[in-house]
């Protein structure tokens, strides 16, 4: 207001409506749309949402886990796959190990792929394979009559759209029969070393809701990836995965958890205390 009246001063004086319209820049410069006016402070930030003890909680899990003994260590997604073999041929493997891993054991699933490998893994090789043969070499996978007709639905998309790799996006990786936001996620981290949110399967969904690290109970692996990613640093989203579904498959059971075993049995909102 004040650089205003500096600039009208010694001015004739004008009609009415001309005192009305210099009055209205007046206010407009007072609301800080003019330059040198003062802005108003922002609003202070809130403090994000933090789970309770969760960077010591964070800690213990990882030294259970110090031994990488479980079975996702020795069979999961990234010991299923051929390294050796071409980037795009290993892509395409990790992408149908993740497929077959849904609603199934990893002994299962690598045993599984281990029988598609020794056949010679690659888009071609599957889509010159009947059903009935695909079905007879990934039994007894979970929901494997299923998974057959997703394999061969996605390898021929992979085919004729991606000139037989996989997509390099979590968005184009979800319009693939048979592929959920875990194994998309997962896929990105494995296949393209890209880390593009948090792959929770029931074991995190699980252990993230018992220790508390969601603000209120989820329901879906999908809602809790949501919730975790709000508040969870980046830098640990690669981790999350590979440590909390080795401690679901080693203590934290879905059925009588070894909270006596726990490191976390002093300072976990649902530990078993006896």
């Amino acid at each position: 207001a004040a650089s205003l009246a500096h600039s009208t001063a010694g001015t004739p004086r004008r009609s009415s409506s001309s005192s009305r319209r210099r009055r209205n820049v007046a206010i407009a410069y007072e609301t800080g749309q003019g330059d040198g006016a003062e802005q108003e402070p922002p609003e202070p930030q809130r403090p994000r949402w933090e789970p309770r003890d969760w960077r010591q909680q964070l800690e213990r899990i990882r030294e259970m886990r110090r031994n990488r003994d479980a079975p996702v260590d020795e069979m999961g997604v990234e010991k299923c796959y051929d390294s050796s073999a071409p980037p795009q041929v290993m892509r395409y493997q990790v992408l149908l190990s993740l497929m077959l891993s849904s609603q199934t054991k990893d002994q299962v699933t690598s045993a599984a792929m281990l029988r598609l490998r020794q056949r010679g893994l690659t888009v071609d090789s599957v889509l010159q394979m009947d059903d009935a043969t695909l079905g007879q070499i990934i039994y007894p996978v979970g929901f494997w009559r299923n998974k057959v007709k997703y394999i061969k639905q996605t390898t021929a998309i992979l085919k004729q759209k991606y000139g037989g790799d996989i997509p390099r996006t979590v968005e184009e990786l979800v319009q693939l029969p048979g592929v959920g936001p875990k194994m998309a996620h997962l896929a990105m981290n494995i296949a393209w070393d890209s880390v593009s949110g948090i792959a929770v399967d029931t074991h995190v969904h699980r252990i993230t809701n018992r220790l508390k690290w969601v603000k209120k109970e989820t329901k879906y692996p999908e809602e809790t990836r949501v919730a975790l990613e709000e508040w969870l640093p980046r830098d640990l989203w690669r981790e999350i995965n590979w440590l909390l579904v080795g401690f679901g498959q080693q203590t934290c059971l879905p059925v009588n958890p070894r909270c006596n075993e726990c490191l976390n049995q002093d300072i976990c909102p649902a530990a078993k205390r006896r």
